[in-house]
Formats: C-alpha cells, sequence, structure tokens
C-alpha cells in the first residue's frame, strides 16, 4: 500500500480542492493507494522570521513552536505528496510559500529520497506552467523525484470544453504520478550531482563541526558519498562529479 497526501495551499474547498479530488480518483483507480488530503490552513504554521538558527545550530532550535514537525511528519510518512495551490499574483499561494519558507533547511540536508512528488496549480488565465516549474523544484530541493504537474484553467464561467480539457490534465498527470510513485530511486541529473558535490565541497571547507549542516553531512558520510543516497554513477558523472568538487574548492573563498 502507497501513501499520498495532498497538501492544499488553498483557502477554499473550491478548484483547486476539486482538482486534487479528481487527481486522487484517477490515483487510486491503480489500487493499492491510500490518498489523504491536508488543508494547510487546518495547521498553525507561524511565519520564518529568518533567525537561521534551523540551518547552523538544528531545526529543533526554532523559536516558532507550532505545526512544523507535524507536517513534516505527516510527510516522512507518506511515499508521494501533491503540492496544490491556486495561481496567486503569479505564484502560489501565501501558505504553501511559508511552507517552503519553513522547511528551507531540509533544503541545505535534503531527506525525502524514495519518495514521489507532483503539483496541481488552478488559475484563471496565465502564469501556471511557472509555478508548477516552482513546486516541483521545491520538491526535488527537499529530495523528492518528480513527475509532470497539471495546469487547469478554471476562469469563471467554466465552459464544459474547458472542463473536459481539465479533466485530460488531470488523469495524464495522475498516471505520470503512478508511474513515478512506482519507481525505485534514479540516479542523479547532471545539475543535481552538481549542486551536490559543489555544496557538499563548500560547507567541508567553510563550515565546522559547531555547525548542523557540518555534522549532518558529517554523520551521513555524505563528504566521502558519491551523492546522496547509494547509487550508480557511470563513468561520466564520476568524472563529472570529481570536476564539481575542484569547481568547488576553487570557488569557495
Amino acid at each position: 500500500m502507497k501513501r499520498v497526501i495532498a497538501l492544499i495551499g488553498s483557502q477554499r474547498k473550491k478548484e483547486t480542492y476539486d482538482a486534487v479530488l479528481n487527481f486522487g480518483e484517477y490515483l487510486t483507480s491503480h489500487g493499492g493507494i491510500e490518498f489523504e488530503t491536508i488543508f494547510l490552513h487546518d495547521y498553525n504554521l507561524g511565519f520564518c522570521t529568518g533567525c537561521k538558527l534551523c540551518f547552523d545550530k538544528g531545526e529543533e532550535y526554532c523559536p516558532l513552536k507550532d505545526d512544523r514537525d507535524l507536517l513534516i511528519e505527516k510527510i516522512s510518512r507518506s511515499d508521494g505528496v501533491i503540492f496544490a495551490s491556486p495561481n496567486y499574483a503569479f505564484h502560489v499561494s501565501a501558505r504553501m510559500k511559508n511552507l517552503f519558507d519553513r522547511l528551507a533547511f531540509i533544503f541545505h540536508r535534503p531527506r525525502f529520497w524514495g519518495k514521489a512528488c507532483t503539483s496541481i496549480v488552478a488559475q484563471g488565465i496565465f502564469g501556471g506552467n511557472k509555478i508548477v516549474k516552482y513546486l516541483n523544484s521545491m520538491g526535488e530541493n527537499l529530495g523528492f523525484h518528480t513527475s509532470r504537474g497539471c495546469v487547469l484553467q478554471t476562469l469563471e464561467p467554466t465552459t464544459e470544453a474547458m472542463r473536459r480539457k481539465n479533466d485530460r490534465e488531470i488523469q495524464r498527470a495522475a498516471t505520470a504520478f503512478y508511474k513515478a510513485l512506482m519507481r525505485s530511486t534514479l540516479p542523479p541529473s547532471i545539475f543535481r550531482l552538481m549542486m551536490f558535490r559543489i555544496s557538499r565541497t563548500k560547507i567541508r571547507m567553510m563550515l565546522n563541526e559547531e555547525y548542523r549542516d557540518f555534522r549532518y553531512y558529517q554523520e551521513h558520510g555524505w563528504f566521502e558519498s558519491d551523492y546522496y543516497y547509494e547509487t550508480s554513477l557511470g563513468l561520466l558523472k564520476k568524472v563529472m562529479g570529481s570536476f564539481f568538487d575542484f569547481i568547488g574548492r576553487k570557488t569557495t573563498v
């Protein structure tokens, strides 16, 4: 049984919520899927103060005592996550953006390996494709492997042709997500390999054991590993990895 949660950044149970339910119906039709919807507005999630304690000392030192860790636990217990948001001012909703702000320390210390994520964006006219790319990028930075998301046109009044098109988009995205959910962890892309190797080189050269990032990399053996998780790199990626280590050393002041 695969567990999937949908994190919804909408304030209302309207277009975004309806799209998530439709997505869930297509997804669960494959069988073996447990599906849960989670409205972010039902959780107490304070705004990040920018104190950097989660980066420097550890997330347990965050001065905001709220439901952040409860949401992290729900994500950790899932096999797949759907980030769903309306298009607000050509971006995700404030609640969705605040979630990523509060999880930003995980961008430094990714952890959601072997999990899949995708995105759903509901909008009036345009801008949604960039938001889908943003949501998938956030998922990758957290450690997920991503599948294509979907952008739905929900301009009112919604025509029948528009509803049929949205339904096709949801079905395609749900099918792609199911495949990603069933897929084993893949080797990293050249870009992700570059990000890891340069970041870990800078952390090793610029920080020490006083910093949580340094200790986390040390504890997980990331200063010596090819990548965040055990994987088989081909000859090209091994050579590129060594090159990225070199770039990291040369660009560290």
